[in-house]
């Protein structure tokens, strides 16, 4: 099997953050199963649907729409002279409803222009926040600084609005429907009238002007209908996909530094594993992506742990990783048990770092172990 690996050379990586802390990264081997395969600060849910990129939702609301209430507006009913026979009363009656529905999507689809230049706005102002926000993180800022965080819950609001008008949207969605069914109902009642006997020629010839002015209200009701529900499922991918980008903004002001824009995460879904191999720790042998030494209060570790598994994640768009808290086996029983117990909850920190970046938890597998080789907790990652 082909080694694939994230230069030329295959060589280890390795990230010196101070003399007391380092980050080592081995060369990504694929060799056999043991091979690479909302923050306190903030108010605000800020969950979503987990995704490495927003470019998909970037481009917003469209502001050119294919169907205006102008499109309704130059549908008309042509009128026709009372015959006095009960399939002519019935075609008045027919065209009385036809033009109630026309006036009616005149309004509605004025209300669906009116959200959709609403959200554009909305997404126009939530923009200029971020882009506010990461521009400030990529100069370098103090962690956890408050002007951010209030910049953040601001970007959070504009993101609730948009939300806001994507429910609105989806109740016009529901209305406009309604409004299809109507007009498909009209459509065959005006076929139907074509077979009631006692009617005379001028009957059937108004019939005929009506049946196409009602299939042409039924094909722009359905055209409009169908962009509706394609803009709503394309701005709620893009609210969910900018929930998660903003968890990840608000790992980076915590820290004071823009780690990325949210780690590439593949839609493959990761094998499900088994009871048993939830607790079992990464092979021997097989190298550690990152080490973290825990030898000092307050470690630096979050940029070079993002570097390293966006670089992972490169090769291998579906890698799932093992974060095995590691504690010195040396010592009295009770100096062991601490440093256990202190190692495990390091390791669910980078843990919860990991899932702020954007990667799922169903990616990782957290297990613990004692070495004798090591004087002070290390949290490593693996790759499988």
């Amino acid at each position: 099997m082909t080694t694939p690996h994230f230069s030329k050379t295959p060589r280890a990586h390795s990230f010196k953050l101070s003399s007391a802390v380092m980050l080592t990264g081995a060369a990504l081997l694929l060799s056999g199963c043991a091979a690479l395969g909302g923050s306190d600060l903030f108010s605000g849910s800020g969950s979503g649907t987990t995704s490495a990129s927003n470019a998909a939702g970037t481009t917003a609301v469209a502001t050119d729409v294919g169907v205006s209430a102008r499109s309704f507006e130059t549908l008309s009913v042509t009128d026709g002279r009372n015959t006095g026979t009960t399939v002519g009363a019935r075609v008045e009656t027919l065209r009385s409803e036809l033009r109630t529905l026309q006036d009616t999507m005149v309004t509605q689809t004025g209300r669906v222009n009116t959200r959709r230049a609403q959200a554009t706005a909305n997404s126009r102002d939530y923009h200029t926040t971020r882009g506010a926000i990461t521009s400030r993180l990529q100069r370098g800022t103090t962690p956890g600084n408050p002007e951010l965080v209030a910049q953040w819950n601001q970007a959070q609001a504009q993101l609730d609005a948009i939300s806001s008008d994507i429910n609105a949207m989806s109740g016009l969605s529901t209305e406009i429907a309604t409004n299809a069914s109507t007009a498909n109902y009209l459509l065959e009642a005006t076929q139907a009238t074509f077979s009631l006997s006692g009617a005379i020629e001028e009957d059937h010839r108004q019939l005929r002007i009506l049946q196409d002015e009602t299939r042409q209200t039924t094909v722009l009701i359905e055209r409009l209908l169908t962009e509706l529900r394609d803009d709503i499922a394309r701005q709620t991918t893009y609210v969910a996909n900018e929930r998660a980008s903003l968890t990840t903004l608000a790992n980076a002001i915590k820290a004071g530094e823009l780690f990325g824009s949210g780690l590439t995460v593949s839609n493959i879904a990761p094998a499900a594993a088994t009871a048993g191999a939830m607790s079992a720790p990464a092979a021997a042998g097989t190298p550690a992506l990152v080490t973290i030494s825990f030898d000092r209060p307050d470690v630096q570790y979050q940029q070079a742990l993002y570097t390293a598994l966006s670089r992972a994640l490169e090769v291998r768009p579906a890698a799932q990783f093992d974060v095995v808290a590691i504690s010195p086996s040396a010592g009295s029983p009770d100096r062991v048990q601490i440093a256990q117990s202190q190692s495990r909850r390091n390791a669910e920190t980078v843990v919860r770092t990991m899932n702020e970046m954007g990667l799922p938890a169903d990616r990782i597998r957290l297990s613990a172990t004692t070495r004798g080789d090591i004087a002070a907790n290390e949290v490593r990652i693996y790759v499988r």
